[in-house]
């Protein structure tokens, strides 16, 4: 999705990677990821940075085929990447025991797509496996720096009926008004 010059700095920058690094373990904490973790659109790679030595597998799905050649080179052997859309996954269903996004679902042009990623981490996660997922929410700064580019920000009071008609129970939704939203559900047993 396409991204200005300042947004694409910003998610490149060594200052995000450290930011981003430092947020994750509490990003996870409590939840059993389980042996095989899905995420969903890595970017330029800050959260797979911070992911790959918290999960044993690691597989990254990116859409865009110039993250995808960054993201091979610096995860080579380490981190699964493939080239595809979270909408329309190349994996087979139950494979993952559980899939994350984080700080990427704003980036989905639309509220249609972001509810077939949500249908897509449905089909393949295993039973009882767990989406974990945070993103910011619209405020005034957010929406300067997406000035040019995509930014669908995710309704919090939506999130939890929309991933229930995805299939999801055990959902957990919280948010920081302005600020973020962070979201957990379980596909049945």
């Amino acid at each position: 999705m396409p991204m200005n010059l300042v947004h694409r700095k910003l998610c490149s920058s060594a200052l995000w990677a450290k930011a981003v690094a430092a947020e994750m373990p509490r990003n996870v904490a409590g939840f059993d990821l389980g042996d095989s973790v899905l995420e969903i659109g890595p970017g330029y790679g800050a959260t797979t940075r911070a992911l790959a030595g918290l999960v044993p597998r690691l597989t990254s799905l990116e859409i865009d085929e110039a993250s995808v050649d960054l993201l091979k080179r610096e995860f080579d052997g380490r981190v699964r990447i493939v080239h595809g859309d979270g909408a329309a996954m190349p994996f087979e269903d139950g494979g993952f025991s559980a899939v994350v996004c984080f700080t990427m679902l704003h980036h989905v042009p639309t509220t249609g797509l972001q509810d077939a990623i949500f249908a897509e981490a449905f089909r393949v996660l295993r039973s009882g496996g767990l989406l974990r997922a945070m993103d910011s929410l619209a405020s005034a700064p957010f929406r300067l720096l997406h000035l040019g580019d995509t930014m669908n920000a995710l309704d919090p009071v939506s999130v939890w009926p929309r991933l229930q008609d995805a299939g999801f129970t055990d959902i957990k939704v919280d948010h920081v008004p302005k600020r973020s939203i962070s979201f957990s559900a379980r596909k049945p047993d």
